[in-house]
């Protein structure tokens, strides 16, 4: 790699810190979220010491943030994935969250870093869905036909971005000024648009889904929300609660136990109402507000193997054994030996479709619409993988290579 390059661990981190800049000036609830994550961290290193460690460095843990995006069309995923591979984070993973006990009618993958090293030095990862136009479980063929026109018609990414993009990922980074302007470009994309909405067209979208009328109801796409890691995420809860914000009902993922940590917990802080300024039928404008975005916190654990995941499923946590050296013995976990030969654990990285869609349908404004009875959209894995032109990931494959 020529010297003097930004390569993209370093684009990757400051990505992830220019986004959080971007969503706490537009969501100030985000910021009180970050800082209790950051006193309760603190909290239990000073209790638990290097144990608090065991699933990442502090370092790593304080940087590490997870957001979430939603676009319309298979092109604009394909772009998503352009503009996150400089910066070394690739698709990893198919949700169907279309198959939720509250339907969404979308699919989704998360671009994140792939290798270990890559991941201690900063993980952030962006679930990304992508709206199914297409089913007729949501949406009947006026509103499909209209939703393509409508999304066909904007342009989320400027192709100065897309180009600096394609430099990125050929030449493994940029140069140091092409590297400012990738990052003001790109996380100018990902901000709140104040383009008027218009009033009729996003109503008949939320009637059928929020998430729907989100994607396909706006010009443009913006963070929906973005994570904080902690350490202790029931300590989180209640001091968010005790300072007045409210909290979704509970705690997405697996109870809280004294086994070890595996998978993924979390939970947000409602979705706030945001001014808007709508258009009407007549084009006039007039103030409003939508609720769609929130403020999510996360807890990780370590990653489950297939029988692992399988066990959890079917019978949760209290089949588990009681100590990592159990969960090692049984394979239900991935781990790795250190050089003293001590086992270590591997942190999972991904997301759970029944908590993401949970997360999800606890911040909707509308219990949208769904008739089972009609036809299903096919979408699978290989399909997404064909619409994003590259690669995506198993994320088991990717653990396995970490033993």
């Amino acid at each position: 790699m020529p010297e003097g390059l930004i390569r993209p661990t370093e684009l990757r981190a400051r990505f992830a810190r220019s986004l959080s800049t971007l969503y706490g000036s537009e969501v100030p609830a985000y910021n009180t979220l970050v800082e209790v994550s950051e006193a309760v961290n603190a909290d239990v290193l000073a209790t638990l010491g290097p144990e608090a460690e065991r699933l990442g460095s502090i370092a790593r843990v304080t940087a590490e943030r997870h957001g979430a995006i939603r676009v319309g069309t298979p092109e604009e995923i394909a772009q998503v994935g352009r503009i996150f591979g400089a910066c070394g984070m690739f698709p990893v993973g198919f949700y169907d969250l279309r198959e939720a006990n509250r339907p969404i009618p979308v699919v989704s993958t998360a671009f994140r870093p792939i290798d270990r090293e890559e991941l201690a030095e900063n993980p952030f990862r962006v679930f990304t869905s992508l709206l199914v136009p297409d089913d007729r479980r949501f949406f009947d063929a006026r509103t499909q036909a209209q939703l393509e026109e409508f999304l066909g018609a904007r342009k989320l990414f400027p192709d100065e971005l897309l180009d600096l993009a394609d430099l990125a990922e050929k030449g493994g980074g940029l140069e140091p000024v092409d590297a400012d302007r990738f990052l003001a470009l790109a996380t100018a994309s990902f901000a709140l648009s104040p383009e008027p909405v218009d009033r009729a067209w996003y109503d008949h979208l939320e009637a059928i889904s929020s998430v729907a009328a989100d994607i396909g109801g706006v010009a443009s796409t913006h963070i929906n929300h973005l994570t904080p890691r902690v350490l202790d995420i029931d300590d989180l809860y209640h001091r968010m609660t005790e300072r007045g914000i409210a909290m979704i009902d509970r705690i997405q993922g697996p109870p809280r136990t004294t086994k070890p940590a595996v998978l993924l917990r979390q939970t947000s802080f409602r979705a706030l109402a945001e001014p808007r300024t709508f258009r009407a039928a007549d084009g006039s404008l007039a103030a409003g507000a939508l609720s769609v975005r929130f403020g999510e916190v996360e807890a990780r654990g370590v990653a489950l193997t297939p029988a692992g995941r399988a066990l959890y499923d079917d019978q949760g946590l209290a089949a588990f054994p009681d100590t990592e050296q159990g969960l090692h013995e049984a394979g239900l976990a991935y781990y790795r030996r250190d050089a003293d030969g001590l086992l270590q654990p591997i942190v999972y990285e991904d997301f759970l479709p029944k908590s993401a869609a949970g997360i999800f349908a606890s911040n909707l404004t509308s219990d949208g619409s769904v008739d089972a009875a009609q036809r299903a959209a096919l979408r699978d894995a290989a399909w997404l993988q064909d619409a994003l032109g590259r690669t995506l990931h198993d994320p088991y494959a990717l653990y396995a290579a970490q033993v």
